[in-house]
């Protein structure tokens, strides 16, 4: 009954915590860890000690997963090099320069166990990098410092299991420790590659919501387990799965069941992420018993505020090399468009002269797919030439990388893996504690200020109305396209008829199942659109997003309409939905399918294009009645050059 009373309160903290934050414009993990520490101060309250393989095997899979699902694949892509440095490098250069500066800090502590502490504090906290969100920084810091936190953890486990060896057993190869690192990266990544193919492939079979939920909350531990059976991080394999599922969900999973399935999601990581931030406050008073003098907490202290200022200079430094290389790339951006543009134009001549000319052996003549292929490679290039010029790397975002690379509970429960045997373990996990908490309180609490300090650039509003506009005619074209090639024409003046709310003079009409199969055709052909657009990285990751889950809102309208027609038709008249007739007329003073009451769409539409603010940022995608916003100019489907 306690554990019930406790994990009551609990959730009920966590939630009045969620609410209550933004109202005091302080992002909600450091309420949680604020209150934890003060909880913990209190005498009647028992001591609370974090089980390290509970978080590690338990906790934290399921949220990086998470947010590994909702990372944009094609921004990771983008900024990989950038990312891998910072998960691999920078964390390796951290723990070795930390524990030198621990070693000289600590009378009596051995070089590896300097390190292993150096290991600990250097990675970044994915969880803790949620608080980055809040405070509005461009997309592209965002990608940066999650794609970083997802994958920091298996460099710095490793260095700090590679440490832990030496200082119990004794020498160890640098080599072996290479080998251990590329071995848990590897098998990783293989492991969670094929756990989130097949996590798309049996999901795509099963027909119920709720089920399809079930299974993917099973994505995560199937990833982790086996990896770290094999002696891999089990993290990095669970991030690879949720990157892999991100990725091919639009392909293999049906709108409703993403959206309830993103719903359950967003649930689970409010509640386990604001767990770990409450009980890692809580965990305080556990940590200052365990190390037993005051003498020692003093010097705890001052080692951990050295350290932290060490791990950001560090980190600092690195940064700044980081964007000196990147802004001398930039500069040859120039001569690199230009020589896209070439191979572009010979790709084009090529192309030509394989379909006219013949060949005696097709064997060895290029085909459709191959010049397609490479072709996407060049414009994918160009793009990402264009996405670097938009959102640039500079001074004001490396202060802004460096300041919001918070540690937080990894570091603690890392910390707490240390064996018993390793000289001054009490000190390193206080020492690890007071720099994760600090980071957090100090850097997570500042933030916000830091950003409006620096004022690093962000998307404009005229460049994403531009962006809108460009994303609309492309969509007006899709939806073009497949209305010609699926619909006869009485269906295909139906449909314009319904978008324009025209009622239809003639008596005769087609059926309403025939037009919203037309009208999901539809919808498909613009999904399929945004998706060859995302390959190709032709838009911001926000505005595809956006418009997916628009499109995704009104085939979700559509189909519940359809299953509402079917079960009418059943148990009213008898009928097939196929012999209702779809009009567009109002009888008996009824508004028409085609029309809409105010703040309403036509026939199966959902108010704003499914999500505020017309589904894209910026109102994109209006009117919303027909995808891509033919609502707004009944002329754009047969032009799909004409905007609004």
């Amino acid at each position: 009954m306690e554990i019930l009373v406790v994990a009551v309160v609990g959730l009920l903290t966590i939630a009045f915590t969620t609410s209550l934050a933004p109202r005091l414009r302080i992002a909600a993990p450091l309420v949680l860890v604020i209150l934890g520490l003060a909880v913990s101060l209190i005498p009647a309250v028992p001591e609370v000690t974090l089980n390290p393989d509970v978080v590690l095997e338990g906790i934290l899979p399921p949220l990086l997963y998470a947010t590994a699902v909702s990372t944009p694949t094609m921004d990771f892509r983008r900024d990989f090099r950038l990312i891998g440095g910072m998960s691999v490098l920078l964390v390796a250069v951290s723990a070795v320069a930390l524990g030198f500066l621990f070693t000289a800090l600590i009378p009596g502590l051995p070089l590896a166990a300097g390190i292993a502490l150096g290991a600990i504090v250097s990675p970044t906290d994915a969880v803790a990098t949620s608080i980055v969100r809040e405070v509005g920084v461009s997309p592209r810091i965002t990608s940066v410092l999650e794609g970083e936190s997802l994958l920091n953890d298996a460099t710095a486990l490793v260095l700090l299991r590679s440490a832990v060896a030496v200082a119990l057993v004794g020498q160890r190869e640098a080599g072996q420790v290479l080998g251990d690192f590329v071995w848990s990266v590897a098998v990783a990544v293989v492991i969670g590659a094929v756990v989130g193919r097949l996590n798309l492939l049996v999901r795509a079979r099963v027909s119920d919501a709720s089920a399809n939920t079930v299974l993917s909350f099973a994505v995560p531990f199937l990833a982790s387990v086996p990896a770290t059976l094999l002696n891999s991080s089990g993290l990095v394999a669970a991030v690879v799965a949720g990157l892999v599922t991100g990725h091919g969900a639009v392909h293999h999973i049906r709108p409703a069941h993403r959206a309830a399935e993103a719903v359950s999601w967003r649930t689970i990581s409010l509640v386990l992420e604001g767990s770990v931030f409450l009980l890692m406050g809580l965990e305080m008073t556990a940590i200052v018993a365990d190390l037993g003098g005051s003498s020692l907490a003093v010097t705890g202290l001052w080692v951990a505020f050295v350290g932290l200022v060490a791990v950001l200079g560090v980190r600092l430094v690195y940064v700044t090399a980081v964007l000196v290389s990147l802004n001398r790339r930039q500069r040859r951006s120039g001569d690199l468009r230009e020589r896209l543009t070439a191979i572009d134009s010979r790709l084009t001549e090529l192309e030509e002269a394989a379909a006219h000319e013949p060949h005696e052996d097709d064997r060895h003549r290029r085909g459709p797919r191959s010049f397609a292929s490479m072709r996407l490679r060049v414009t994918r290039k160009q793009y990402d030439l264009d996405y670097y010029d938009a959102a640039p790397f500079g001074w004001r975002e490396g202060g802004v990388l460096t300041w919001a690379g918070m540690r937080g509970v990894v570091t603690v429960v890392a910390a707490q893996t240390l064996p018993t045997s390793v000289p001054h373990r009490s000190l390193l996990v206080f020492v690890a504690f007071v720099v994760a908490a600090s980071s957090l309180l100090l850097q997570g609490g500042t933030l916000g200020l830091v950003v409006r300090l620096l004022r690093p650039a962000r998307v404009s509003p005229e460049d994403l109305a531009a962006e809108n506009e460009r994303l609309d005619r492309h969509l007006r074209a899709a939806a073009f396209a497949a209305l010609t090639e699926a619909a006869d024409p009485e269906v295909a003046e139906q449909i314009r008829r319904q978008v324009g709310r025209i009622a239809r003079p003639e008596s005769a009409a087609p059926s309403r199942a025939r037009v919203q199969e037309v009208r999901l055709h539809m919808i498909e052909a613009q999904r399929e659109s945004l998706v060859q657009a995302r390959d190709a990285g032709a838009f911001s990751s926000g505005t595809l997003t956006h418009a997916l889950a628009a499109l995704d809102a009104q085939q979700i309208a559509l189909e519940m309409q359809r299953e509402a027609d079917v079960r009418e038709a059943e148990e009213e008249t008898g009928e097939a939905p196929e012999d209702v007739p779809d009009d567009g007329a109002a009888p008996d003073g009824e508004l028409s399918d085609g029309e809409a009451r105010d703040g309403e769409l036509p026939d199966g539409g959902l108010p704003g294009g499914g999500l505020p603010g017309g589904g894209l940022p910026g109102g994109g995608l209006p009117g919303g009645g027909l995808p891509g916003g033919a609502a707004q100019d009944l002329a754009a489907l047969d032009d799909p050059e004409r905007t609004t």
